[in-house]
């Protein structure tokens, strides 16, 4: 049996690593991934939290099933919405994106 420990450390270096990629990249494709890489340190943790305790259940895998469905959806539209803007402005460069009327 392997330690939460290890889990809570990879789920913390998963995290970091993406919010490293939120904050500072400016190109939007990275920062959609980023994302999707805190959202997977999250499922880790719930899948590991879902493990342990007095009454191990299932609770955290159909958590992170819902965690998971959220991330394709947030994806599709971020896409979409990537796409859009690449069609107006010919640039995915976040710190370009700053009017809030086109």
């Amino acid at each position: 049996m392997v330690p939460i420990t290890l889990f809570l450390a990879l789920a913390a270096i998963l995290f970091c690593v993406g919010l490293y990629g939120v904050l500072t990249r400016r190109h939007l494709v990275i920062v959609l991934a980023s994302i999707e890489l805190m959202l997977n340190s999250v499922n880790i943790n719930l899948v590991a939290f879902s493990a342990i305790g007095p009454f191990a259940n299932i609770s955290g895998q159909v958590f992170t099933l819902f965690v998971i469905t959220v991330a394709a959806a947030e994806a599709a539209v971020g896409l979409a919405i990537l796409i859009a803007l690449y069609r107006n402005r010919h640039t995915i460069d976040v710190i370009k994106h700053d009017l809030l009327r086109w």
